[in-house]
């Protein structure tokens, strides 16, 4: 099993910032991808970032260029950068991980990040 905390999030005005922060712990194994997805209301949940444990980043291309996706792996953690952010990013945001080769993600709590002037 693996337990995956989350925080950061919260209500942002347009334009501005903020950081998600997700540790995982439990049986991580050592070859992994972490990263984030995130679900608007009434939509499908979306993959935003994911980060391996050797460095490979993929971005959905709604984000590229504003979110920055990294981690620590010896904390076994992942962070999410988000900059100029846009009402249309207001969502849960939900931490995952997956041990590579695996089948199946676990998952964090969600947390709320809400753009409204």
């Amino acid at each position: 099993q693996v337990q995956l905390v989350e925080s950061g999030g919260g209500l942002v005005q347009p334009g501005g910032s903020v950081r998600l922060s997700c540790a995982a712990s439990g049986n991580i194994f050592r070859s992994n991808v972490m990263g984030w997805y995130r679900q608007a209301p009434g939509k499908q949940r979306e993959l935003v970032a994911s980060m391996t444990t050797d460095g490979n980043i993929n971005y959905a291309d709604s984000v590229k260029g504003r979110f920055t996706i990294s981690r620590d792996n010896a904390e076994n953690t992942v962070y999410l950068q988000m900059f100029n952010l846009k009402p249309e990013d207001t969502a849960v945001y939900y931490c995952y991980f997956r041990r590579i080769p695996g089948l199946g993600n676990y998952w964090g709590q969600g947390t709320q990040v809400t753009v409204s002037s």
